[in-house]
C-alpha cells in the first residue's frame, strides 16, 4: 500500500536549510517532527516525547554519551522543518571498527533535496570527526533502534521497535548507500501452544534435575539485571555489530526496565546451580501507551502506572535472550531455550492474555536463533536494513 501524503508538503519554493540542534526549542523540534511525518500512518505510534528526549540529551541522561560524541541536525524549508538526523561516533564502535561513523533518528518528508542535505550534514560531520565509513541508520546505539524498516510496514511497531516511511529506502539508496545486515522480527502465535517436538524437548529438560529454569527475582533486582547484562555481554560479543553495554549502561539499563521487568515474564536458567542463560519478555508497551500521543502529563503517566500494574497486552516481544558461550551450539543451550520460550509462553498466555508473540530483532545469519524460531512455526514479519558508504 503506498504511502498517504504527509501534513507537509514537500515541494516549496523555500531551498533546503540544514540547522544544527542548539538549543531547547531545536530539540523540542527535532523530538516532535515524527507527528507531522507520520500524521497519516495508521501504523505508527507515538513514542514517549520523554524518552526520546532522553536518548539525545547528553551524558545526564543516557550513558551512552560517556563514550560517544553525537550531533543532531533539523531540515528547513522556509521556517518549517521538514527533517531531522543525527550523526555519532561511539568510542567502542571505533575499537571494533576503526573509522567507522553512524548516523540515525532519521526522519524526512519525501523530498529528495531534504533527505540529500540531511545525510550530507551528517557525512560531513563524520568526516570532520576522521570517520572514513558510514553507517545507517543507527538511533543512537546497536542497543536502541538499529535499522531501516523495509518490509511489515501495515504492522504496527512493538514496544522499542521502529517504524519508517516506505520512501526512506528510496532516498538512502540515492544518498549512496548499500544495504549491508538485515534484522528481522519474527511473529509467532502462542495460545494454542508449539508443536510436539518441542513440547518433548521441554519435557526431557524439565525432567533433567540438573537443570532449573527460574523467574526473576524483584527482591534481588539490581544483582539480577547485572548478571543478565554480563550473560548478554558474553553471548553476544561474536554477533555482527556488537558493542558491549558499559557498567554505567548496565546500570541505566536495569532501572529503566525495572518498572516493565515481570518476574514471569523474565527467566534465568541454571544449569547445577550455575546461571547460563536467560530470557526476557516485555508486554508490548506501545499497546499501553498509543493513545497518550507521547505526552506522560498531565494524566498520561497516572494512565500508564495504571496499566502497568497487570499488563493485558496482545503482543508480547523477546528483545534479549543469551547463553553463555560455553554451552553456545550445544544440544543442552537449545533445550534451555526452548524451556524459557515454552514457560514463558504459558505464563504470558494465563496471566497477561497474550496471543502473538514478536522475537526480534533476530539477525540475518543468526542460524541457531533462526532454527528456534523455525521449531515453534514463527515467521519474518517485519525487516530493518543497516546500509554503509564510504566517505
Amino acid at each position: 500500500m503506498p504511502d498517504l501524503p504527509v501534513s507537509i508538503h514537500p515541494f516549496s519554493i523555500h531551498p533546503v536549510s540544514i540547522h544544527p540542534v542548539q538549543s531547547p526549542a531545536d530539540q523540542r523540534a527535532f523530538v516532535d517532527l515524527p507527528w507531522d511525518i507520520y500524521r497519516d500512518d495508521p501504523a505508527w505510534v507515538p513514542p514517549l516525547k520523554s524518552e526520546v528526549h532522553g536518548l539525545i540529551g547528553g551524558p545526564a541522561k543516557n550513558p551512552w554519551f560517556l563514550h560517544g560524541r553525537a550531533a543532531f541536525f533539523l531540515a528547513k524549508r522556509g521556517r518549517q522543518v521538514v527533517g531531522r538526523i543525527s550523526a555519532q561516533v561511539c568510542d567502542l564502535v571505533q575499537a571494533a571498527r576503526p573509522g567507522l561513523g553512524q548516523w540515525g533518528l532519521f526522519e524526512t518528508v519525501d523530498d529528495m533535496a531534504v533527505s540529500a542535505a540531511l545525510i550530507a550534514a551528517a557525512e560531513n560531520w563524520l568526516r570532520d570527526a576522521g570517520m572514513t565509513q558510514a553507517q545507517g541508520p543507527i538511533s543512537i546505539s546497536i542497543w536502541d533502534e538499529p535499522g531501516l524498516l523495509v518490509s511489515g510496514f501495515d504492522l504496527r511497531p512493538v514496544v522499542m521497535m521502529g517504524h519508517h516511511r516506505q520512501w526512506y529506502e528510496r532516498h538512502v539508496l540515492a544518498a549512496g548507500y548499500a544495504g549491508v545486515k538485515d534484522l528481522h522480527a519474527w511473529r509467532v502465535k502462542i495460545d494454542n501452544g508449539f508443536p510436539p517436538l518441542v513440547d518433548r524437548i521441554v519435557a526431557a529438560g524439565e525432567h533433567n534435575k540438573r537443570i532449573r529454569v527460574r523467574k526473576l527475582d524483584m527482591a534481588r533486582y539490581d544483582e539480577e539485571s547485572t548478571l543478565i547484562l554480563d550473560i548478554l555481554n558474553e553471548a553476544w560479543s561474536d554477533n555482527w555489530g556488537f558493542v558491549p553495554l558499559t557498567d554505567a549502561e548496565v546500570a541505566y539499563v536495569g532501572k529503566k526496565l525495572k518498572p516493565i521487568a515481570y518476574p514471569h515474564l523474565v527467566r534465568v536458567a541454571e544449569y547445577d546451580g550455575v546461571p547460563v542463560a536467560f530470557m526476557i519478555t516485555l508486554p508490548d508497551l506501545n499497546e499501553l501507551s498509543a493513545d497518550l500521543n507521547g505526552r506522560l502529563f498531565p494524566f498520561g503517566w497516572a494512565k500508564l502506572l495504571w496499566r502497568l500494574r497487570q499488563p493485558r497486552t496482545r503482543i508480547m516481544r523477546v528483545p534479549l535472550m543469551g547463553v553463555r558461550k560455553h554451552l553456545q551450539g550445544t544440544r543442552l543451550a537449545s533445550i534451555l531455550a526452548f524451556m524459557m520460550i515454552e514457560l514463558i509462553r504459558r505464563d504470558a498466555v494465563v496471566i497477561n492474555a497474550a496471543t502473538e508473540g514478536e522475537i526480534g530483532w533476530i539477525l540475518e545469519d543468526n542460524g541457531p536463533m533462526i532454527s528456534i524460531a523455525n521449531a515453534i512455526h514463527s515467521h519474518v514479519a517485519k525487516t530493518y536494513r543497516i546500509y554503509e558508504k564510504r566517505l
